[in-house]
């Protein structure tokens, strides 16, 4: 038997124990120890005996395509579900589709423009069940995926909604965590001392002192300090110690809307984060596009140059809801704060038109920015 399949027969095993547990606070600490046993041999079948550190050497690479634009967007999803069309349809590159499965074998990139930003969109090839564990080219295109801004998981109206489950579980396995934030954990090893716990905010999810300690201990971490700053898992807090997880925004498309009837339209539209298309008729990718622009929190700030009209056909896109000037400036050039002496702003975070403004000045959508430097 394989190393792979040995962990995997093991994972199996602690997996059906856990099942088989009742969960109360008489066994809040051996099902912690059972979530971390779990989640260490995950990372061993996933990056190799050397767990995330030897990630970069053993995991599977993701396909070699350069980063272009303002922000990135994959299409994640089943074979033969519409990702090559709506790739035509947002940004008019031909990827190649047609009605069999596995069409797309590499992948594909393009770029849309909208409202002045330029995204890269991947059609990345179709996952299957078992993607994160090996099978077909899944952890080519997960790991691929685990580089963008945003993840649309595309998804066929017309089949059961049970594959956005598998999807998801595809991408929690390679430690993607979708439309979430990291949890407000300190975290950090020290030489001795052993194991610091504070809890700032009560726990009432099954953290505390000695399940800390239990996790530790499965990680061999001897001597660390650990602040909750928030109300946590177990889970939250073993992807906090794992340390390689990627917190990414997902919208689930749902394609081919043309061939489901108004009741079942109406039953898919109790769902949250989601978007009906019909790729084919580019049916509602008006939608679909704004979507993107606020899932991937994006602002346009236009440059005026000294004496002439701003800039309004290449703004530049800053990744935050209130972006200061510094970070502006660091966006254009980093050489550029060394020589900052204040800017004037036109717009909504301008309290008059124009405003002198230093470098923490926070900066809204669409405002009109002109630096001027030291002399």
């Amino acid at each position: 038997m394989s190393d792979s399949a040995t962990i995997e027969k093991k994972i199996e095993e602690l997996e059906a124990e856990m099942a088989r547990t009742q969960k109360n606070k008489a066994t809040n600490y051996h099902l912690g120890t059972l979530k971390a046993k779990i989640a260490k041999l995950k990372s061993e079948l996933l990056h190799g005996s050397g767990g995330k550190s030897a990630g970069t050497k053993n995991a599977e690479r993701g396909f070699d395509v350069t980063k272009s634009g303002d922000t990135r967007i994959g299409l994640v999803g089943f074979p033969s579900v519409g990702k090559s069309t709506l790739l035509t349809s947002l940004t008019g590159t031909r990827s190649e589709a047609a009605a069999y499965e596995f069409t797309t074998l590499t992948c594909i990139p393009g770029t849309m423009k909208y409202k002045g930003a330029r995204i890269q969109v991947l059609d990345l090839p179709g996952i299957i069940e078992g993607a994160a564990g090996g099978r077909g080219r899944g952890r080519q295109v997960i790991s691929t995926a685990r580089t963008c801004n945003l993840i649309l998981v595309v998804l066929d109206s017309a089949k059961p909604v049970t594959h956005k489950k598998i999807i998801e579980q595809e991408l929690f396995s390679f430690g993607i965590r979708i439309n979430q934030e990291p949890p407000d954990i300190k975290f950090f090893k020290k030489e001795q001392g052993g194991i610091g716990y504070q809890e700032v905010v009560l726990q009432t999810k099954g953290m505390n002192a000695d399940v800390a300690r239990l996790v530790c201990k499965e990680y061999k971490i001897s001597c660390a300090e650990i602040i909750l700053r928030e109300d946590v898992t177990v889970d939250q807090f073993i992807d906090v110690i794992e340390g390689n997880r990627a917190y990414i925004p997902v919208l689930y498309v749902f394609n081919k809307i043309d061939a489901i009837t108004i009741e079942e339209l109406d039953i898919l539209d109790q769902m949250p984060n989601y978007v009906p298309i019909s790729s084919q008729h580019k049916w509602n990718l008006e939608e679909l596009m704004e979507e993107i622009w606020h899932r991937c929190n994006m602002i346009r700030i236009y440059t005026k140059p000294q004496g002439q009209i701003p800039d309004y056909d290449e703004p530049v896109i800053l990744h935050s809801t209130n972006p200061t000037i510094e970070e502006f400036c660091n966006r254009l050039h980093r050489g550029i704060m060394s020589e900052f002496n204040y800017a004037w702003v036109w717009g909504k975070s301008a309290k008059h038109q124009p405003q002198r403004c230093g470098k923490e000045h926070m900066l809204c959508d669409e405002d009109i920015v002109q630096i001027v430097k030291k002399v």
